[in-house]
């Protein structure tokens, strides 16, 4: 989470986009999303329905009490936080940030922080070092086809994937999937493409993450692999539909490998809005997907999904 306000209000619409081209920014006050998240901020906070409104009240709060006020609300038990973005000299780090939200928190290692050439002995103890998983971007380092990537992205990924399943507990590994910033390659983020990954570390918990527009593809994944879970981070809260990707996501998929999450790394709004929309979407699909076992199962992807997963102590 950053630590100062946006010093525009263009700068701060831009908090709400994948895209860095502030030549965008201006496009995103238009965006349906963006004007949903105005009207719930607004009235969260209390004032007018107006982004002029709600950008004042940010910047009439001090950036971590802001920030504070927004994912306590969430009622959020724990945070697990990777530990490589945003840039450290602009952001908390994952122990702030847990202070701040009022709730235990975790670091996940980004695989790409530490290297190809020390990441085996840093995955190897991993656990030992309190890390609760691991992640990687490789889908903006060239993409999720093996084949394709550079020898040095491709190397770190293996070794930290050998060392990882070679410590007979490994962590889960957490993958960007599908869209985000503009320097990706969508086609080559699809989640279908970590298929010869998943079967050659066939005891390593994958995490698909994000996964649009392959939502049905990655509930594919995890309908077949033990091994595959997957959520809809950045998804919701960034599609105006989410009960929709919420549906496709459950065509396949058993619940119990469907896992909450925000992807709210710069953005404290994004950590209520997801929230508040991930549960929308499931009281709206659940009851009619689930029936009564609604309940157990918004649970479970809320919560217990992920307590089990990443061996939780709550």
């Amino acid at each position: 989470m950053l630590r100062a306000h946006p010093r525009t209000l263009d700068e701060f619409r831009g908090l709400f986009s994948e895209s860095e081209d502030p030549r965008q920014w201006p496009h995103v006050a238009t965006g349906v999303m963006y004007r949903r998240g105005i009207r719930a901020l607004a009235a969260f906070f209390g004032c007018d329905a107006t982004e002029d409104a709600v950008f004042a009240h940010r910047l009439s709060v001090s950036p971590l009490d802001y920030a504070s006020a927004l994912v306590r609300a969430t009622g959020t038990e724990a945070l697990l936080i990777d530990d490589g973005f945003p840039p450290a000299e602009l952001s908390v780090n994952w122990e702030e940030l847990g202070r701040v939200a009022g709730c235990p928190s975790a670091p996940v290692m980004r695989i790409e922080r530490v290297g190809a050439a020390g990441i085996a002995e840093a995955v190897s103890r991993a656990r030992e070092d309190g890390f609760v998983g691991l992640k990687t971007i490789a889908a903006y380092r060239g993409g999720l086809d093996l084949s394709r990537l550079s020898d040095e992205v491709r190397d770190g990924l293996v070794n930290a994937l050998e060392a990882n399943q070679a410590t007979g507990d490994p962590l889960p590994l957490q993958v960007h999937c599908g869209f985000g910033d503009a320097d990706l390659s969508l086609p080559l983020a699809r989640p279908g493409l970590l298929k010869p990954l998943i079967e050659r570390f066939d005891t390593t918990p994958f995490v698909l993450l994000h996964c649009y527009p392959f939502v049905r593809e990655a509930g594919w994944l995890a309908h077949v692999y033990p091994n595959v879970f997957f959520d809809l981070s950045l998804t919701i809260p960034h599609v105006t539909q989410p009960a929709t990707a919420l549906r496709e996501a459950l065509e396949l998929a058993p619940v119990s490998k469907l896992l909450y999450a925000s992807d709210a790394a710069r953005t404290p709004e994004l950590y209520h809005l997801a929230a508040m929309w991930w549960r929308d979407a499931l009281a709206e699909v659940l009851p009619e997907l689930s029936g009564d076992d609604a309940e157990a199962d918004a649970r479970a992807i809320l919560r217990d999904n992920a307590v089990a997963l990443y061996g939780l102590a709550l």
